[in-house]
């Protein structure tokens, strides 16, 4: 049983509200193999549509889906170059999430 100091502890430190939907946000954003694949994909280079549907062998109407979705969760962002948007990794945190996932998995 926990003693009445640790569980108040606990209780404090477990989030709530709008941070707990916010975590929940993030978290699902790396819960679907495309969305992987694209966020792999740019954490290497900066790309279009075109490319990263060619690269993953997705359609571009399913990247530039997942692509939107992974900007509204500020996990992309996008750069317009005449025509043709360039889609790059927003930050350090995507690519040490997905470092953690994959040595987590025990593959690195």
């Amino acid at each position: 049983m926990l003693d009445t100091k640790t569980r108040s502890i606990v209780k404090y430190y477990i989030p709530e509200g709008e941070t707990l939907d916010d975590m929940s946000n993030l978290f699902s954003a790396f819960a679907d193999q495309t969305r992987l694949k694209i966020l792999s994909a740019l954490s290497i280079c900066e790309m279009c549509v075109g490319d990263l549907a060619e690269v993953i062998s997705v359609n571009q109407t399913t990247v530039s889906h997942q692509l939107k979705y992974l900007k509204t969760q500020n996990l992309v962002n996008a750069k317009r170059i005449g025509k043709i948007v360039f889609y790059s990794i927003s930050g350090e945190l995507v690519p040490e999430l997905m470092s953690i996932g994959v040595s987590g998995l025990g593959y690195v």
